[in-house]
C-alpha cells in the first residue's frame, strides 16, 4: 500500500472529509487530495499533524492498512465463547485446502505425540500455563514459517 492510499484509509476510518482535515491542517483541501493520490507527499511536520489527527503513530500511518486493522479489532472483539463455536479448521480450509483433506493422509498421530513432548518441555522448562505453551508454540512454528520463506532458502 502505498502513502496515499494510506492516509485515505486512515482518514475513512476516523469519519473525516478532506474539507475537515484540511482545515485543521490550514491546507486546500486540493492539498489533501493530492496526498491522497500519491501527486504529492506531505512534509514530515504535516505527516506527523496528520498522524495526531488520524491518531496513529507516524510509523502507523506510513503502514496504514485498513484490511489488517479490521482483522486486529476482530481479533479483540471475538469473546472467548464465539471461539469455542468456531470451527477454525473449516473456516481456514475454504482458503487452504488441505486443512479439510490431510487427516486420510498424514500419521496425525505421530505428530501429535512429537508435539506433545515438545508443549511438555515448553511447559516444564518455563512455567507456562497450558494456554500460554500452545500460544508460545504457535508462534515458534510462525517464525520458522517466515524464516522458510525469505529469498534464498
Amino acid at each position: 500500500m502505498n502513502l496515499g492510499n494510506s492516509l485515505f484509509q486512515a482518514r475513512k476510518k476516523c469519519g473525516l472529509s478532506q474539507e475537515e482535515v484540511a482545515e485543521k491542517l490550514g491546507v486546500s483541501r486540493q492539498t489533501i487530495s493530492k496526498w491522497e493520490t500519491g501527486e504529492t507527499l506531505p512534509d514530515i511536520r504535516q505527516s506527523k499533524r496528520l498522524a495526531l489527527l488520524y491518531r496513529l503513530s507516524l510509523d502507523e500511518l506510513i503502514d496504514f492498512d485498513i484490511d489488517v486493522e479490521e482483522v486486529q479489532q476482530a481479533i479483540e472483539r471475538t469473546s472467548a465463547a464465539l471461539e469455542e463455536k468456531i470451527d477454525w479448521t473449516k473456516a481456514w480450509g475454504k482458503k487452504y485446502p488441505v486443512l479439510l483433506t490431510y487427516r486420510q493422509d498424514v500419521n496425525v498421530e505421530k505428530y501429535a505425540a512429537a508435539l506433545d513432548e515438545l508443549l511438555h518441555d515448553l511447559r516444564s522448562s518455563y512455567g507456562y500455563g497450558e494456554l500460554d505453551t500452545f500460544l508460545v508454540l504457535k508462534d515458534i512454528l510462525a517464525s520458522v514459517w517466515k524464516s522458510r520463506k525469505q529469498p534464498g532458502r
